[in-house]
Parts: structure tokens; sequence; C-alpha cells
């Protein structure tokens, strides 16, 4: 049974994707890593993977059902349509359906398709979330992204002054963005609410612009020195080369009735 599945347009520009979480470990643009991997990444097929663009369903953080962040990125999900080209990209779509694992947990129908489209200066990714039941039903969602930077210290994110974030760091308490530009010198864990449709990330040497459909929400995570070393799947010092700028629906629960889907999507271009 495969793994993984790649996406390549050519050797300088492609995709790495596990059958696992549905999970991208890797794009590579213009020959350059954007994706951050954890080197202490756990590979069991049960672990969710440490790095790439986790997605996080039916719940954001701590779930009193079940795993943190819902089960969508530790379920193995399969291939809806083959890898494909159409014009300059290249296309692939996976699936997850409802089975006895997921109903043990949260009992509703429902069917993901991720689709993935690589660009050769962009990455798509379409999550569409079908209620394929007789029940209504809410939930949470997010596409966990890490990005892969040389120096943490130098990056800054964009077009999020003015907004109210809840700073987990600090219990939870609500507060207002006031800079310019968020830079990073110690643990920061945010959730910006109702976000512009498109922020820019300074990575140290580039820009990439974060383009979003249907994801209000924002989070910024870097665990720091002290939570670093408390992360078995994660080396003491890889805080310093990622950040992860997350698109999610995170704040305010989505609510599908019977037959309604919805696409959440995101556009990375560098």
């Amino acid at each position: 049974m495969e793994n993984k599945i790649c996406l390549e347009l050519d050797t300088q520009n492609k995709v790495e994707v596990f059958f696992h979480g549905a999970t991208i470990t890797s794009w590579v643009c213009d020959g350059k890593e954007k994706i951050f991997l954890s080197s202490k990444s756990v590979f069991d097929n049960k672990k969710a993977i440490r790095g790439g663009i986790p997605i996080v369903f039916p719940n954001f953080g701590p779930w009193e059902k079940g795993p943190q962040h819902g089960f969508a990125r530790i379920k193995r999900w399969n291939l809806k349509d083959s890898v494909r080209k159409i014009d300059d990209k290249l296309r692939v779509v996976l699936f997850l359906k409802d089975d006895e694992e997921t109903h043990a947990l949260w009992n509703y129908n429902f069917e993901l398709e991720y689709e993935i489209i690589l660009g050769l200066k962009t990455l798509e990714t379409n999550l569409i979330v079908k209620n394929t039941g007789t029940d209504e039903f809410d939930f949470t969602a997010l596409l966990h992204t890490y990005f892969k930077v040389d120096d943490v210290g130098k990056v800054s994110i964009n077009d999020l002054n003015g907004l109210n974030y809840i700073d987990k760091v600090k219990n939870g308490i609500s507060e207002t963005e006031s800079r310019e530009a968020i830079t990073i010198d110690q643990e920061i864990d945010r959730i910006y609410k109702s976000t512009k449709d498109t922020i820019s990330i300074n990575s140290g040497d580039e820009i990439l612009t974060m383009t979003k459909y249907n994801l209000p929400d924002i989070v910024i995570w870097n665990p720091w020195i002290e939570k670093s070393k408390k992360m078995s799947d994660f080396d003491d010092e890889e805080y310093k080369r990622m950040i992860c700028v997350e698109a999610g629906r995170v704040y305010t629960k989505c609510i599908l009735k019977q037959n309604e889907k919805i696409t959440l999507a995101q556009k990375i271009q560098v």
C-alpha cells in the first residue's frame, strides 16, 4: 500500500502528500523547500505528522470527544481523482468518509474532499466539507500550515493590524493587534478573528501571499524554547526555522444541514 503521492511539474517544482492525514509534507518551489517538516516527525500512520499542512477537522484544539484537532489528520485518506495536468498546473483530489471509527467519536455522516493544485509559483489547497447524512452538524476546521524559514527572528506577518485576537499564551485573553507587522521573539499562539482574505508573510528573504476563502481566522504559532523541549517529535532548536500561519474557521463553528457543503480554500503564492 502506497504511503504518499507526488505532484511534479519538474525537478524544481513539486509537492509530496502523505495519505495519512492527507498531509502535504513538502512543497518545493523554484528549487527551494517552502514547508517545514520536523526532523523528528513520526511516520507510523497513527500519530499526526509534525509539520507540513495537517488538516484540522472536525474540531480545532482540545476535544472532549477525541484527539486534539480532530481525526482528519490521523486518518488514512483515499485517492478520488488521480494526478492530472490542467493547463500548466497539476491537480489531485483525496477524500475521507465517515466510518465506524469516526462514528464512535462524532456520530455524523460526512465526506471531505481535498483538492491540491500545484502551479509554478502557487500551491492551492481546497477542502470541501459535505453533510451526507440527515442530521445537521457543526464543526471547526483549519489548514495547519508550517512554513520553513531560515531565521524566525527575521519573519514578519502583515495585514493583521487592528484586529482582535485571542492570546492562548496568556490564558486566552482577548487583545487588539497594534503592530503593522507581527514579529516573533517569544512563544506565540494566537487566533486572529475576521481577518482579510489576503495576508502576506515576509520569511526574511521573500514575500509569501496567502489568499483564503471561507477561512476567516488566522492562527499564528511558534512553540519557542521551553515548549519545543517538551515535544518528542520536534527538535529543541527547530523553532528557529519555522512559523505556523494557519487559515481556519475556528472562532465560530460552521453549521451544515443535510446535503449542504462548503469549500474552505487557501492559495499560497511566492
